[in-house]
């Protein structure tokens, strides 16, 4: 078969690589990032991840910006973005795009696999409708729709494209297995079916809904055990020694990523067209969304401590990235503590050595030396590697710790004032 893979970001083209290496399938991919294309036809990942990397010289396929190397797919693989608005509304703008953009090339007994993350109808009230009014085809019948919500997280050395389940739902229980079974034949991992289109699609939203309520209770809970004086990281490491009914989530300065902070929002919106009020999922969203803002407050506080104002420090802030040593920056919390802090003090000094555009100084040593306090934002390695001479040295009074990577004990005979996020 010819397998089309539209989108060749994080999702897409992990994807495409594996189709290409597992199966006997022509790949080709579509993109409009011309950096994208280029990446690609010279042999390099377009995306920062170690699999995708090493895929990318083990196995080659057509890419390209135009949409006629579409032209005589049988399976068609949509990978691009679900975005929300600033608004916090689902943003199908993109996945809208490349349904249209199938239809160009669709022929009666194809399939079209949405990999994207969208609410539950989407497919039925969205996708169908598009296809079949600029097919004159009828879903189900001419052609099969599947929801195969992706899977990734850029970075993870054990779990990738290849060995993560996944969960498969079509227009057709026919359909459902031609799609399944596809799936199978390149994945080393369980490929379940689903009953309908909709279990399908509901399946991502509510795995990454469950992790945005868990963070928001820890966040929360963060925010109380301050006030207490209450370690929450030890608090949660006691409670980890329960054998059942406990999972651990932990506090920080906020939730990045394209998922855990988008994916709710899709799930609110389309409740709320029934007439449902997800008042919980909100509750989280406004939970975590504040955290950036908490943070900046932790900050102020114990500056207060040392007699200082904000507006006359010079912060530096260590981390973009949404999560530790990659470069990926979707959503990241440190955008907004960046941005909350270039409005409250005297100057902000950024480093993070996987997003070097977005540094200010090109070093973590240059950044302690211009900085009079620090909020460290992301858990990268080498920030890990920092200890309290690296700080004293420096000039360091105030230190907060976004991601709870110290030992905040090797603080206490140093005049730095060292605060975490739930650390009591």
């Amino acid at each position: 078969m010819k397998v089309a893979v539209i989108g060749l970001g994080y999702v897409g083209f992990p994807l495409a690589c594996a189709i290409a290496k597992n199966s006997k399938n022509e790949v080709v991919g579509f993109d409009l990032s011309e950096e994208k294309i280029d990446f690609i036809q010279n042999g390099k990942a377009p995306i920062e991840d170690e699999q995708a990397e090493k895929d990318i010289k083990e196995v080659s396929f057509e890419v390209s910006l135009d949409d006629s190397i579409l032209e005589g797919a049988d399976i068609f693989i949509v990978c691009v973005p679900t975005p929300i608005t600033d608004g916090y509304l689902p943003d199908l703008g993109p996945v809208k795009g490349a349904t249209k953009t199938c239809a160009k090339y669709l022929k009666k007994g194809s399939i079209v696999v949405i990999e994207s993350t969208i609410n539950p109808g989407i497919c039925d009230d969205i996708v169908a409708p598009l296809l079949e009014f600029e097919t004159r085809m009828k879903a189900g019948v001419d052609f099969d729709i599947a929801h195969c919500p992706e899977r990734i997280n850029p970075g993870d050395p054990k779990w990738n494209v290849y060995n993560i389940p996944r969960n498969v739902g079509a227009t057709t229980l026919e359909g459902c297995k031609r799609t399944a079974d596809f799936y199978r034949s390149f994945l080393d991992a369980e490929v379940n079916e689903m009953a309908t289109l909709k279990e399908a699609e509901a399946t991502k939203i509510i795995e990454n809904t469950f992790r945005d309520i868990n963070i928001a209770y820890v966040n929360e809970l963060a925010q109380s055990f301050d006030a207490m004086g209450i370690d929450l990281q030890n608090v949660i490491k006691g409670a980890s020694n329960k054998p059942f009914a406990f999972m651990p989530h932990f506090p920080g300065c906020g939730v990045g990523g394209h998922c855990i902070p988008v994916d709710p929002y899709y799930l609110i919106e389309k409740a709320r067209h029934i007439g449902f009020d997800h008042r919980f999922l909100r509750t989280a969203r406004e939970i975590n969304n504040s955290m950036p803002a908490y943070t900046i407050k932790v900050l102020e506080k114990i500056l207060t401590e040392k007699n200082k104002v904000i507006k006359e420090m010079v912060v530096g802030v260590l981390g973009v990235a949404y999560k530790p040593d990659i470069g990926d920056k979707r959503e990241s919390p440190a955008l907004k503590i960046i941005s909350i802090l270039e409005e409250k003090a005297k100057a902000v000094e950024v480093f993070d050595p996987y997003c070097l555009d977005d540094s200010t100084v090109q070093s973590i040593d240059e950044l302690l030396e211009k900085a009079d306090a620090i909020v460290l934002a992301t858990g990268h390695s080498d920030f890990k590697q920092l200890t309290v001479d690296d700080f004293e040295k420096h000039n360091i009074s105030c230190l907060v710790d976004g991601k709870n990577i110290w030992d905040k004990k090797s603080f206490e005979n140093s005049l730095i004032i060292y605060k975490g996020i739930g650390r009591g």
